[in-house]
């Protein structure tokens, strides 16, 4: 680039010290709309309602999570117990002993097969 061009160039350029004064974007400062004024009152109202709908779906998500862990503690007890019985089983079944309800349970499975008397 010669010398003409970048002279060119700088006079194109818009000058940034003639701004418009209503150029400036966001609020102006001291400045409130009577519509503002009115509308205070419907604003806090609803910010009112917000937090208590805020707070409500809070309490349900909380029953819902309390709801929860119930059910998998009820289910972990139910396991601990199923695990316990299985232990039992085979320590009766290592002593040579078939133990209570464990004919039933190799029926159930398909392991064994119900004979039918006839």
């Amino acid at each position: 680039m010669d010398c003409e061009d970048m002279q060119m160039i700088i006079s194109e350029e818009p000058n940034l010290s003639e701004r418009k004064e209503g150029g400036k974007r966001g609020r102006k400062p001291g400045r409130k709309a009577s519509n503002e004024k009115i509308d205070i009152r419907a604003k806090l109202e609803r910010s009112r309602q917000s937090a208590r709908e805020c707070r409500a779906r809070k309490k349900l998500r909380y029953q819902y999570l309390e709801e929860l862990v119930a059910d998998r503690e009820k289910a972990v007890l139910a396991l601990r117990a199923e695990l316990e019985r299985y232990r039992l089983w085979s320590s009766e079944l290592s002593e040579g002993r078939i133990p209570n309800g464990f004919q039933q349970l190799l029926e159930e499975t398909g392991f064994v097969k119900q004979e039918i008397v006839v």
